[in-house]
Formats: structure tokens, C-alpha cells, sequence
């Protein structure tokens, strides 16, 4: 195994002077958010509606020739173009009143597709769940799941198995966000020849798949450790990849206990889900089921140390987004916040480190983390 740098402990910091915002200036901020979900949507619809697609095939329409082609009333077209002429995604020729893309037409279709990805998750997974999100705060539940599903118990994760408009919004987006990350991930892990690797809460596999074409060698050997109603979907996926004979699958509920035996536990995209108590469970039954000296790696969204950094989104999204849609609680946390609880739980950090944001593409918006530790008696 090769020497893991040693983690810097990070300090929280607010280096930013904090200048109170007038008045008027904090009532214009409020208009912003007033006006969020009207221009989201107005945004999204003109793609749904085909008006984008129509344009970039075919620049120069009108909003009448548009209406016809895309079947709708002219005049809503026309009202529903003013935002993008605004904000320059479209442009507008007064003269004929011709209508062509502006800076969307400048962008590669492959970023179009990441950025509609996250839009039409947004819009079927949280925006209208979040009608309910003060409901859902005061009771820590799902109540938009309740009240548009009729899922009365459970979370967003049980909920996408059932209901296929939910499963087509967020799997599609979850698989997509899994691909783009794990490069970066298993580039800066450290998963030595024959190790045998645990990958908790591993859903239906992909990530078991994508640990072992990362880091193939003779003996390895990835498993995938979730609730048991995923473990024929998983094998099947094995099966389709080519990895059957290398990856396997263990049933069961984290929170009753991690599988021993293995050398390194991985867990991705799962410890945000929780609060404070649940991830420390988690951490520990990670730490009971490791040998001493065996290694955990975990990558998870964070919040920047100083809170008021204007460059992270995590913070815009996803407290609403677990609270309210996925899970009734949880959210990301600060890096520091990670690591002390690492510590707590009996672990040695040998590495903390985020992904550089020159590195993520300005669309996305969660901004991950990895963190490396080592169990010690």
C-alpha cells in the first residue's frame, strides 16, 4: 500500500467582513427568491415544449411559426420567450420579430443534456415536494411524498422503486452524477492489489462495477452491501458488465450492523443522508467490523468552511432537498465536521480533500469531498 498523504486538520474560517445589507437591498435580495421558481419554470417549459430544439435546428422563427410548431398558442409562446431575450439565451430581432438562440447556442449539447438532467430532477423529484417542506421540518418526514404519492412511511430511496416518474428523474441523474465523480474518486483512493472492498449502501452496484474497473487486480474482490430487494438488480448488473465472477452482493440494513472481513469499506453518496446520531452509528459500525488498520473511504458533498461563500451551491439545495424530499433529515456537512466525527469514531484521517471547483463544471452543483481513515486499536 502505497504512503496516503496525512490530512491537514481543517478550520473553520469567515474570513469575509460582513457588511450589512440596507433595507432596500435585503427586499431586492427577497424579490430574487420570489421570482426563482416562475423562471425555472419558464426556462424548463420552453425546452419541454420543444421551442429550444426548434430554434437550433431551424433559427429565425417567429413566435407564430413557433406556436404552430411546437402546438401552442402563439401569444403564451411569445410571453414565455421574454425571459430567455432578458437573460440573453435567446435573442430577439424587433424588426421581424424573429427569434433565435443567443448563449444557449453556444454550448456543447452534451452540457445541455448534464444541465436538463439536473432541471427535470428538480422539477419531478423536489419541486413539488417542497410545497411541503415547512411540514416536513416540523414532523421530519416526507410530507410531499404522503400527500402526492401516499408513501406514508419510508424515504425518496424506497419511494423511486414504486413510482417510475421518480425513478426516471433521479436514477437517470444519480447514474450520470456516479459516472462524472468516480474517475476523481478512485484516482485518489488507495485500494491495494487483492483487497477485499465492501461498498456500503452500494443501491444496485454501479459503484462495486466502477471500483473494480478502476482498480482491477488478481484477487480483488467488491461487494455490494444493501437492502436485500437490490440484490437481484445488482447481480443482473454484474452480469451485463462483465464483473460477475469479481462482485457480489450482501443483503442487509446498515444500521443492524456492516459485514467483517473485508480490508476497505467504501461509502459514497450515503453518509449525507443522515443527522449527526445516524452517521455516528454508521462510522461505528463501519469501525466494529474493520481490523485494525483496515481503511475506510468515504466521498460525500460538503459545505465550504465559511459558510458565506457565495462560489458553493451546496448550500442553496440540498438542506431543502433531504429535509424535504429525500429523507425527512441529514444533509452535508463542512469538512471539519466530517473528520472530527471520524475521530470520535475511532479513526485516524489520512486524508481530506475537495474537489477542486476549477474541475466542476459550472452547472453542477454539488461540490464532493474525500475523506481517508484508517481504524486504530
Amino acid at each position: 500500500m502505497r504512503d496516503q498523504p496525512t490530512a491537514q486538520t481543517v478550520e473553520p474560517t469567515n474570513s469575509k467582513e460582513t457588511t450589512a445589507m440596507t433595507p432596500d437591498a435585503t427586499l431586492a435580495r427577497l424579490r430574487e427568491y420570489m421570482v426563482g421558481p416562475s423562471r425555472f419554470m419558464t426556462l424548463l417549459s420552453l425546452f419541454e415544449l420543444g421551442v429550444i430544439d426548434a430554434l437550433r435546428t431551424q433559427p429565425g422563427q417567429t413566435a407564430a411559426e413557433l406556436g404552430e410548431r411546437v402546438g401552442a398558442k402563439p401569444d403564451a409562446v411569445e410571453q414565455l420567450l421574454l425571459l430567455l431575450v432578458k437573460e440573453g439565451f435567446i435573442a430577439l430581432d424587433e424588426e421581424s420579430g424573429a427569434y433565435r438562440l443567443d448563449a444557449l447556442a453556444h454550448v456543447a449539447e452534451h452540457d445541455l443534456r448534464r444541465a436538463l438532467a439536473y432541471m427535470n430532477m428538480i422539477k419531478v423529484v423536489a419541486l413539488r415536494q417542497l410545497f411541503y417542506l415547512t411540514e416536513s421540518t416540523r414532523t421530519a418526514t416526507l410530507v410531499g411524498l404522503k400527500e402526492l404519492y401516499g408513501v406514508s412511511e419510508g424515504t425518496l430511496y424506497g419511494a423511486v422503486a414504486e413510482h417510475q416518474d421518480l425513478r426516471e428523474a433521479w436514477a437517470k441523474l444519480m447514474d450520470t452524477v456516479t459516472a462524472n465523480i468516480d474517475p476523481w474518486f478512485f484516482g485518489n483512493v488507495d485500494i491495494p492489489a487483492g483487497a477485499q472492498v465492501l461498498d456500503l449502501a452500494g443501491n444496485t452496484g454501479l459503484g462495486a462495477i466502477h471500483t473494480y474497473r478502476h482498480k482491477a487486480s488478481p484477487g480483488l474482490r467488491v461487494t455490494t452491501f444493501d437492502l436485500p430487494e437490490k440484490e437481484h438488480e445488482a447481480l443482473e448488473n454484474f452480469k451485463a458488465h462483465g464483473v460477475a465472477e469479481h462482485c457480489s452482493f450482501i443483503g442487509g440494513d446498515v444500521f443492524d450492523g456492516v459485514p467483517g472481513g473485508f480490508d476497505i469499506v467504501l461509502i459514497k453518496h450515503f453518509l449525507d443522508m443522515f443527522d449527526k446520531d445516524d452517521v455516528v452509528r454508521i462510522l461505528k459500525g463501519v469501525h466494529d467490523a474493520l481490523e485494525t488498520g483496515g481503511q475506510v473511504n468515504i466521498m460525500v458533498p460538503v459545505y465550504p468552511e465559511d459558510i458565506t461563500d457565495t462560489d458553493n451551491y451546496n448550500v442553496d439545495f440540498f438542506p431543502a432537498f433531504f429535509i424535504g424530499c429525500a429523507m425527512g433529515q441529514g444533509g452535508p456537512q463542512k469538512l471539519s465536521t466530517y473528520q472530527s466525527w471520524l475521530e470520535e469514531c475511532g479513526f485516524k484521517v489520512t486524508k481530506a480533500i475537495t474537489k477542486d471547483a476549477a474541475d466542476i463544471p459550472p452547472d453542477v452543483i454539488p461540490v464532493q469531498a474525500i475523506l481517508s481513515a484508517t481504524k486504530i486499536a
